[in-house]
């Protein structure tokens, strides 16, 4: 029986639901073919957003604040919907059906965008000479949000499952498939960056040399041979089992919680009521007191069942170990909320930092960048950061430390400075392109300016580097201090940073077009026209917000008390035991 045993995969089925075998299922080959759906959402999401905001200006004739917030509002909602995707693969659908039903919804969004930029009846006619522009209408517009919508709820379906169902072909409690596992995040990352430098260099060309509906069109023909190839590999896949939504597990708690608020706690936490094995229990802390009413035991709280399997109403009664898992995720947010503002820095990016580069000089030798292209220094900047701080960084920092690198705290706190830093840049930069802008007297934003397009360099790869520090820090802090039993919703609290900081991003334009609409001669710093306005002084106030928000970090950091392991003979005692159960699995 040891030796059957020895050949299966612990809580893991295969597609007949049959315990996964380790030699059939599984490992290396399964992986890779989910990598090829990664690969086409970067491609697809990354080459819209980031060339976006010329297609909302040059050909729907849209003001430069209002489409800046269209591309920060899709991307927002993406990861926003990462929660909605989460929430499903964990509760209805598992991670397989979800990929496969969301990769599918986008490439309908794809489509949908290939055919909306190709037929002339979903865009206004071209400016002729100096008249007055027509905006796209309602129907045209509307046509265009029913497909980055699509595109969104695709990907928001997909970064919730794609590297969760890549790890679980790996079991972790075998040495070499652990191994192996580590070795695939890297190589997950590696595809993210390729298919965001694949957007940002040739989808971006296509775009604007040979037409944005064949770049759609290429989206959506590649992710659907993404899907085949995903598909394809059904039988060699190893399936997790569902334990529930960790979301409902959270409102349980401080329902009982609400529901016991005039209770008074015990003197002695040993009277709370506990139910988790002795090896998996979190042991009770003194923060956040109240929570700890959700597991005062109250008269008739464990008469909902009979029998030896008895078990309380978890909306009634939680144990001391459920609570403490809820206080982990509390004590998460404050460091949640002040990385949200990167991500507001971020968006700059893609917005405003492609329509400056569009009025300026990019050419190359008898080469014309396209302004969307920019971005590979952004992604340049990450790839390059990434590389110095594991090849030159890491190892000088564990000779002087005795440490493997910076730990996720630090890492994020260097993310805020490079990105404070890169908007005082981008404000700079923007002061001398607005004084060639006046010198010259160019009225319209298709004039080139005679300034080198090179000076916005610094902006980008200080708040790439900055990116190749935050992303990397938050993924790490919300993964390993969150309990074990929630670690897709600690993984989706962090991509709810990203979607927050794009609808920051669209709620502070909206605020400064409207307070400073009556200032520069009427245009305000936000002007349909950026010639006209005053982008450095938008800028700057983001830099004044980032050294603002990065003390609030600092306190919060200082004030976050990190979880600490297990001592070294509990876990040996579990290993040994083999007692481990399926509600400590990732």
């Amino acid at each position: 029986m040891e030796g059957k045993m020895s050949w299966t995969v612990a809580d893991e089925v295969d597609y007949k639901g049959f315990p996964a075998d380790r030699s059939k299922t599984g490992g290396w080959m399964p992986a890779a073919l989910i990598l090829g759906i990664e690969i086409c959402e970067r491609l697809s999401t990354m080459g819209i957003a980031v060339n976006l905001v010329t297609y909302l200006g040059g050909t729907l004739h849209l003001p430069s604040s209002t489409s800046a917030n269209v591309v920060t509002d899709f991307m927002g909602t993406s990861f926003l919907l990462c929660l909605l995707g989460g929430f499903l693969a964990d509760t209805f659908l598992g991670r397989y059906k979800t990929i496969a039903i969301f990769s599918i919804i986008q490439t309908l969004g794809t489509g949908t965008l290939a055919l909306a930029t190709k037929l002339p009846q979903l865009r206004p006619p071209p400016c002729h000479g100096s008249h007055t522009c027509k905006q796209a209408n309602g129907f045209q517009m509307g046509i265009l949000y029913i497909a980055l919508y699509l595109i969104a709820l695709g990907t928001g379906g997909l970064k919730s499952s794609v590297s969760g169902f890549g790890t679980d072909q790996f079991d972790e409690k075998d040495e070499k498939e652990k191994a192996q596992m580590a070795y695939f995040f890297n190589r997950f990352f590696f595809f993210i960056s390729t298919g965001t430098l694949m957007a940002v260099t040739v989808l971006v060309y296509i775009q604007d040399e040979v037409g944005r509906s064949w770049a759609y069109g290429i989206c959506s023909v590649s992710m659907f041979v993404a899907v085949l190839i995903f598909l394809s590999g059904t039988k060699r896949y190893r399936y997790k089992k569902s334990l529930g939504s960790p979301i409902v597990q959270i409102f349980q708690v401080i329902v009982a919680a609400i529901n016991k608020r005039k209770m008074e706690l015990p003197y002695n936490v040993e009277l709370l009521y506990e139910d988790t094995p002795e090896t998996s229990r979190i042991h009770h802390t003194d923060r956040f007191r109240f929570l700890d009413k959700a597991a005062i035991v109250g008269e008739g709280d464990l008469e909902r069942n009979v029998g030896p399997a008895a078990a309380p109403n978890p909306w009634k009664l939680c144990p001391v170990t459920r609570v403490e898992e809820v206080k982990m995720m509390v004590a998460l947010l404050p460091i949640w909320a002040t990385t949200i503002l990167f991500w507001t820095t971020y968006a700059q990016m893609m917005t405003f930092s492609v329509e400056q580069a569009s009025t300026m000089e990019r050419s190359v030798g008898g080469f014309q960048i396209p302004a969307g292209s920019l971005t590979v220094f952004f992604v340049a900047a990450i790839l390059i950061t990434l590389a110095v701080y594991d090849r030159l960084i890491m190892p000088l920092w564990k000779k002087w430390k005795g440490k493997p690198g910076f730990s996720s705290l630090q890492r994020i706190a260097l993310g805020l400075a490079l990105s404070t830093m890169g908007m005082a840049s981008a404000a700079i930069a923007e002061v001398k392109r607005l004084e060639v802008a006046r010198a010259t007297g160019a009225s319209a934003t298709t004039e080139t300016l005679p300034v080198t397009v090179f000076i916005l360099i610094p902006q980008f790869f200080l708040v790439g580097a900055g990116e190749a520090f935050i992303y990397t820090g938050q993924l790490d802090f919300f993964i390993t201090q969150s309990p074990k039993g929630m670690k897709t919703m600690s993984t989706g609290l962090f991509l709810t940073t990203l979607s927050l900081g794009f609808f920051v991003s669209s709620l502070l334009v909206s605020v400064v077009k409207s307070v400073t609409g009556g200032s520069n001669g009427g245009q305000g710093w936000l002007a349909d026209n950026i010639n006209h306005g005053r982008l450095d002084c938008f800028y700057g106030l983001l830099a004044v917000l980032g050294v603002i928000n990065f003390a609030l970090y600092i306190v919060s950091a200082v004030w976050f008390r990190p979880r600490k392991s297990k001592p070294a003979a509990l876990q040996m005692d579990t290993i040994v035991n083999g007692s481990s159960t399926a509600e400590n699995k990732c």
